[in-house]
């Protein structure tokens, strides 16, 4: 979500500046079917693309330090110890993310890509519902400050998240407890270790193999439900 900033540092202009013309400060966000926002990076500069606000936020910065909440399911008999994201075309390969289908040719691949792209789009829905719920982050930003920005967009989305968990349906399928369980990785004392252990995992999350490897296992998990 672009945020536009009204009132901005002049010198500013055209970090923030995008191909709008106008001046804007980047929300980043993961939310469920329930727009409960379980992931926020706020504050690039709306010049950068989602690949740059990725590498900028911490969204896998845990994971690759090996503190991240536990992970795991099996899909085809085959299991996972990561969690993945829902995303479009313009990021990255990744094993953490699982891509639509652009011009699927068969039937299981159109009916993923059909489920994938109704699913991503809850976060659309929670960035409007966000902008509707608050008047101060639908219009332009009148405070010159970064840093009081990102309080208010802060306090907003614990507002937001306080309002889900209110009107929550109570029969819906969701665990009541919303905090992972703490890490139990065990930290390597050695430092050269634990850098090796970090660049081992750094890779499993860019891994372009094992990204493929889950959208097929998705692919014919989604088609056999289906059918069952």
């Amino acid at each position: 979500m672009h945020w536009k900033w009204k009132n901005y540092p002049t010198a500013w202009v055209g970090q923030y500046a995008g191909r709008s013309g106008s001046l804007t400060i980047i929300l980043e966000a993961v939310a469920d079917y329930d727009l409960w926002i379980w992931h926020a990076y706020f504050g690039m500069p709306g010049t950068n693309n989602d690949i740059n606000v990725l590498e900028s936020s911490y969204l896998f910065s845990d994971l690759a330090a090996g503190t991240a909440p536990p992970a795991h399911y099996v899909i085809q008999g085959q299991e996972y110890n990561m969690g993945y994201y829902l995303a479009d075309g313009i990021y990255p390969k990744w094993s953490t993310l699982v891509q639509t289908i652009c011009e699927p040719c068969s039937t299981k691949k159109k009916y993923f890509a059909m489920k994938q792209e109704s699913c991503r789009k809850d976060v659309e829905r929670t960035f409007r519902v966000l902008q509707q719920r608050f008047a101060i982050v639908a219009g332009p930003s009148r405070f010159w400050k970064k840093e009081v920005l990102h309080d208010i967009m802060t306090i907003c989305i614990i507002l937001h998240n306080m309002i889900i968990e209110n009107e929550r349906d109570l029969n819906a399928p969701i665990q009541d407890d919303l905090e992972g369980p703490p890490p139990t990785v065990e930290m390597a004392v050695d430092e050269n270790q634990r850098f090796q252990e970090f660049l081992s995992r750094h890779r499993r999350i860019k891994d372009k193999d094992a990204h493929f490897a889950l959208r097929n296992a998705l692919i014919y998990h989604l088609w056999e439900n289906t059918r069952g």
